[in-house]
């Protein structure tokens, strides 16, 4: 439950449109509702303007299907992602909660309406697609509409310099690389928009599975980059939403 949520249920109290007592089996879910193996945090739109989403590693189909449908019987809540999701863990999600729409290994159910804000997703590489992937799905559960460029890194930086215009257009851009993670650093010294540097856990063995273009984009000389977690592709799109529409 959003804050516009809440209060259209107060204002259908104060017109007769819901009985008290129907308020009150609605209100009853907040701040969180028990389902033994977990308790699933209903309050923390209101708190955030962002609303749990579940992580699928680690937790059994059934416990996927059931994390989503209790998000889902929410009335006037946002928009419900299970992320890293298995192919077992997906079935078992879309047959007790039908339409869902699916990009990778990211679900999402119940987007919100469109937002006229341009974001630009980058990868400097194709390996970095999956991390994408997660990053635009997240994204478009949230109402944005973001555009994907794959494969623009700085060993062929003339591939990026093919799209500077929307680079300059963008309201927002997330960087997805991994190896040195420069592409962060090139991206940000040419928009104005907000950056956010996602380093991956593709390259070679000095690339320590994402510490160097972790450490690379926290030194960037680019000011002002905000940098995630490695593989965080969730994340950053957490940040662009709470960047653009918080």
């Amino acid at each position: 439950m959003d804050e516009p949520a809440l209060r259209q249920l107060l204002t259908d109290v104060r017109a007769g449109v819901l009985s008290a007592d129907e308020a009150v089996a609605r209100l009853r879910r907040l701040p969180f509702a028990d389902l033994g193996f977990a308790r699933v945090d209903h309050h923390r739109e209101l708190r955030q303007r962002l609303p749990e989403a579940v992580y699928a590693p680690r937790k059994s189909p059934e416990q996927c299907a059931a994390l989503v449908a209790e998000l889902l019987a929410e009335e006037g809540g946002g928009p419900v992602l299970l992320t890293r999701v298995d192919d077992e863990q997906a079935a078992a999600a879309e047959k007790r909660n039908p339409g869902a729409a699916r990009r990778g290994r990211t679900l999402a159910w119940r987007p919100r309406p469109p937002r006229p804000a341009r974001v630009l997703v980058l990868t400097a590489g194709t390996a970095d697609l999956e991390v994408a992937e997660e990053c635009v799905a997240t994204l478009e559960a949230h109402g944005f509409r973001p555009q994907l460029l794959a494969d623009v890194g700085v060993a062929g930086v003339h591939r990026l310099l093919a799209s500077v215009d929307e680079v300059l257009d963008a309201d927002a851009i997330v960087v997805v690389a991994g190896m040195e993670g420069a592409l962060a650093s090139l991206v940000g010294g040419i928009t104005p928009a907000p950056v956010v540097a996602v380093p991956t856990s593709v390259g070679y063995g000095a690339g320590l599975e994402g510490v160097t273009a972790l450490l690379a984009m926290l030194a960037s000389c680019a000011a002002g980059i905000t940098v995630v977690g490695i593989d965080n592709g969730f994340g950053a799109a957490c940040a662009v939403v709470r960047i653009l529409a918080g």
